[in-house]
């Protein structure tokens, strides 16, 4: 049975965070809005996190830098897609996503399998994906 993340339960509240979001997936109006990572610490305080990292080459670093834990509970996860088009992701349907991805320095690109070093990271980008309600 597949659930909707829509409010804070008295346990936890689920936060959706990956690498990228796969454009494939965006089947319903989404808005896509840079944050400052301040923003998605704010998000992540007191939440359970969903990660559906997929480079376990920057996952250290970017848990590092979000000071939490973002390596997901599977190797290499996918997302799928609700009935109502929304992202799903270990039997929870959400209505929002971050995503974080790291800037290399220039012409760098990690081999596979290579643990990015922090000095080859020049910046990080944050991204809020929200999917709005769908008029009636």
């Amino acid at each position: 049975m597949v659930r909707e993340n829509q409010q804070r339960d008295e346990k936890h509240w689920a936060v959706l965070v990956g690498n990228t979001f796969p454009p494939s997936l965006i089947r319903r109006r989404v808005v896509i809005d840079p944050l400052p990572l301040e923003e998605l610490r704010k998000a992540l305080e007191d939440a359970r996190v969903v990660s559906f990292w997929g480079h376990a080459t920057t996952v250290r670093a970017a848990s590092l830098l979000v000071g939490t834990d973002l390596t997901p509970a599977q190797e290499r996860p996918a997302l799928a897609l609700s009935p109502e088009k929304l992202p799903t992701f270990a039997a929870e349907v959400f209505k929002e996503c971050w995503v974080v991805s790291p800037d290399f320095a220039h012409g760098y690109r990690p081999a596979v399998g290579e643990e990015v070093p922090p000095e080859r990271i020049t910046g990080w980008q944050v991204l809020h994906i929200t999917f709005p309600e769908l008029d009636p």
